[in-house]
């Protein structure tokens, strides 16, 4: 394998690194400036590391990275302060601390004192995340280490190397020209950073990044040198460290500034962009309130550099779907460097990453997510909300991307919307307001993007009949030999037409990369629900010819029918009979509901009877009505994501990116029965052959109803120890508890077991729960 790397700042140097030290030793780095103070960002960034991160993988990323540069004698070990001025932002790093808990990062929460101890600057704070582990990184001492040690194994860095084309023939890359000469590769990476746009052109392939400037400054000399913590001032937007005897400060306090790539230059520095000092005016006030020392200076000097945004805070990793061998890691940060080369260089060496990386796959959007207009806007609003307190269900700055055909009947019925995917989604309808409903009480932050309502819609739905939009649900056509199917998924769907199919596509050690619905619709045609385009890329990817894979989600919609009354309101409609004996549990027909023609699924997410009814777009507002207008007299009502996710938690059933990913295989998710060893070969198999207990289990938890219920990511004790963490929770309507998942041990899932949940600066009490906790023999679905 001949890899050409393009950028040499230091995720290029990384990833250099990492390959030859996997036995890939022929590698060429290139790059449009000097080795190895580049001009990119690695060239002017501050090198702050800051483990802690929502998203268990980065966090992983930057654990990684910390060791490697600690190895290298790259990383000063200082240790890091995040401080809080307000009470909510306390409350934020109690989160925080709950975060470093759940993935093995030490921590502490401090009090005012503490932290002035520690950082004897600081004016009035309220307390403090102290995190021992984290510190400076010396990123372009990091970036020759690394090229050096790769070089010692046969990679060659080559400086003044400006790329002009990347060539390419039957889809795939054959090498990169640059002013004058040719580089042949079977794998190109582009490691360009803010570049990577450029880069990416000369492929044909789109890389969905902005380049925005982010303003940095240095002191004047203070009296003595600043204390060794790295500091983070999230409520003003600051972060602070030591440069000697003066103190550097960032900014992400001002006004957004995206870049160009035409407005760049291509000299030593492009990167770091005229200081501008009226944007930093309300930064330095900000600074010197925290800091009162800072009264007796002033900034002496300072730039505007340049990083790279996404529009979703994530890198962007993998190969392109359409120009094979053409690789990405863009829109990486220091912090990150080399956890994300490694998990690169294990990919390209070994056929899949070390850790998940569904949140940085760089197919992971859908196409309408990759306007110009989408990425900017969004990624402007990254940079805005980068220090801000983020709740998992907070709306994005840019609504209205994509609406099913039904958007107009929830509008009228007051539909609350959330967003995922560019997909507008009802949380709940305030038109089910006067239902009847148990009362819940919930803290400020769980009730947040909540309402009782669903609690409504819950019972509703246990009690009546239900509709629930499945029009964001990707659903995909496959035309082919049913072998081709086979060959990907753990169960055996190589069933009667008519039959729909739950399975897993795994990866090839056996790790879950997404849990699908597989409906056989005629011999060789095929519609799956799937959890969205990576599923598609996967499919894509391994299709042989005379095999087509289509996404049919833009022009259709569906509707979820669940509920006791399900069949009392779909059999008056259907032209066939839909009784249980003709129409079986995970079974597919084609009908009329109605005048509308219909695809029938006998499936059901929440744990009644029902159907999953899918027809073609433009029938969307007919198909609402007909159903509407027949449940009038059954008391139907419209149901929202709250309560659907409160259902299918009681129910047990997993959430693919949520509660389990590639990193766990089906047996610890508790899906070993859709792994069918005997239905013949398919991905995976092989390595799930004469696997042992699981030494960790995903597993069902019930919380004391102490007005609390997790978000996830939370910590789990057992015995006064973290155990695992939470992958995803709601109040449970039906049962009268919070319930949420997690992976713990496998000793500590045993049903009885105490254990507490870390929530903010509180331990919940909980029990581990036998599953499902509702309907256990699944007598209300099947019948």
């Amino acid at each position: 394998m001949t890899v050409v790397i393009i950028g040499a700042g230091i995720v290029g140097c990384s990833l250099a690194d990492e390959l030859t030290q996997r036995g890939r030793t022929d590698v060429t780095v290139l790059e449009q400036g000097p080795l190895f103070a580049t001009g990119g960002s690695s060239s002017h960034a501050p090198g702050l590391v800051f483990q802690t991160n929502p998203s268990r993988t980065m966090t992983a990323f930057a654990s990684y990275t910390v060791a490697k540069l600690t190895e290298l004698g790259c990383f000063d070990t200082v240790g890091s302060l995040e401080v809080a001025t307000t009470g909510e932002r306390l409350r934020e790093l109690h989160r925080r601390h709950g975060y470093a808990t759940s993935w093995g990062v030490g921590a502490e929460v401090l009090g005012p004192d503490a932290c002035r101890e520690l950082y004897p600057l600081l004016g009035d704070v309220l307390g403090g995340l102290h995190v021992p582990g984290d510190g400076l990184a010396r990123a372009v001492d990091a970036g020759e280490a690394q090229a050096r040690r790769a070089t010692a194994r046969g990679a060659r860095f080559l400086a003044h190397q400006r790329v002009v084309a990347i060539e390419q023939r039957d889809g795939r890359v054959t090498g990169v020209r640059t002013d004058d000469a040719f580089y042949p590769a079977d794998v190109v990476v582009s490691c360009a950073g803010f570049w990577g746009p450029a880069v990416g052109a000369l492929a044909g392939v789109g890389v969905p990044l902005l380049p925005m400037a982010h303003q940095y400054v240095r002191t004047g000399a203070l009296d003595a040198a600043p204390p060794e913590p790295i500091l983070r001032h999230q409520d003003r937007d600051l972060y602070f460290r030591g440069h000697g005897d003066r103190l550097g400060i960032g900014s992400y306090l001002h006004r957004p500034m995206p870049v160009g790539l035409d407005d760049l230059s291509t000299g030593e520095q492009p990167s770091m962009l005229p200081f501008t000092p009226g944007d930093f005016d309300e930064s330095w006030a900000a600074a010197a309130e925290l800091l009162p020392v800072l009264a007796a200076t002033r900034p002496r000097e300072g730039f505007n550099g340049v990083f790279s945004f996404t529009a979703d805070g994530f890198p962007l990793i993998g190969e392109a779907r359409d120009v094979r061998g053409f690789w990405t890691a863009e829109a990486v940060w220091v912090t990150h460097s080399a956890g994300v080369a490694r998990a690169l260089a294990q990919w390209l060496v070994d056929g899949r990453p070390g850790v998940d990386l569904h949140e940085c796959d760089l197919n992971r959007f859908d196409p309408s997510q990759l306007s110009p207009n989408y990425v900017r806007e969004r990624s402007i609003r990254s940079f805005v909300e980068v220090y801000d307190i983020i709740h998992p269900l907070d709306p994005p700055s840019i609504r209205d991307v994509r609406v099913s055909p039904f958007h107009a009947r929830q509008v009228a019925l007051g539909a609350v919307f959330g967003e995922a995917a560019g997909w507008e989604r009802p949380l709940w309808f305030e038109a089910n307001a006067g239902l009847p409903r148990t009362k819940v009480e919930r803290d400020d932050w769980s009730s947040r993007h909540w309402s009782p309502i669903a609690a409504a819609e819950a019972r509703a739905t246990r009690e009546g009949v239900a509709l629930y939009d499945m029009t964001p649900l990707t659903r995909l056509e496959v035309t082919g030999p049913v072998s081709f199917l086979q060959g990907l998924t753990s169960s055996d769907v190589d069933r009667p037409v008519g039959t729909v199919v739950y399975t897993l596509l795994l990866d090839a050690a056996g790790g879950i990369r997404s849990d699908v619905t597989v409906a056989r619709l005629a011999e060789d045609r095929f519609q799956l629900g799937v959890n969205g385009p990576l599923d598609l890329d996967w499919l894509l990817r391994h299709r042989p010819a005379g095999v087509t894979v289509r996404d049919i989600t833009g022009g259709t919609c569906g509707l979820g029918v669940w509920g006791p009354l399900a069949r009392d309101l779909i059999a008056p409609l259907a032209d066939i009979d839909v009784s249980h004996s003709a129409f079986g549990y995970f079974k597919a027909r084609r009908a009329h509901l109605g005048p509308v023609p219909v695809t029938m699924l006998r499936l059901s997410y929440v744990g009644e009877l029902g159907w999953e009814v899918y027809a073609s777009a433009e029938l969307g507002p007919k198909l609402w009505d007909t159903l509407w207008e027949a449940g009038e007299r059954l008391g139907i009502v419209a149901g929202g994501r709250a309560a659907f996710n409160s259902l299918r938690l009681e129910k047990g059933y997993r959430a693919w990116g949520t509660d389990m990913t590639a990193e766990d295989d089906p047996y610890s998710a508790g899906l070993g029965f859709a792994v069918r060893l005997d239905a013949g070969d398919f991905t995976g198999r092989s390595a799930l052959l004469g696997r042992v207990d699981p030494e960790r289990l995903l597993t069902c938890v019930v919380l004391a109803d102490e007005g609390c219920v997790p978000m996830g990511r939370e910590p789990v004790y057992a015995g006064g120890e973290p155990v695992g963490y939470v992958t995803s929770a709601a109040y449970g309507h039906t049962v009268g508890a919070p319930i949420a998942y997690a992976w713990l041990p496998a000793a500590v899932a045993v049903p009885g077991t105490a254990v507490q949940v870390g929530y903010f600066d509180r331990m919940l009490n909980a029990t581990v729960a036998a599953e499902p906790l509702f309907d256990p023999k699944h007598e209300r679905i099947r019948r």
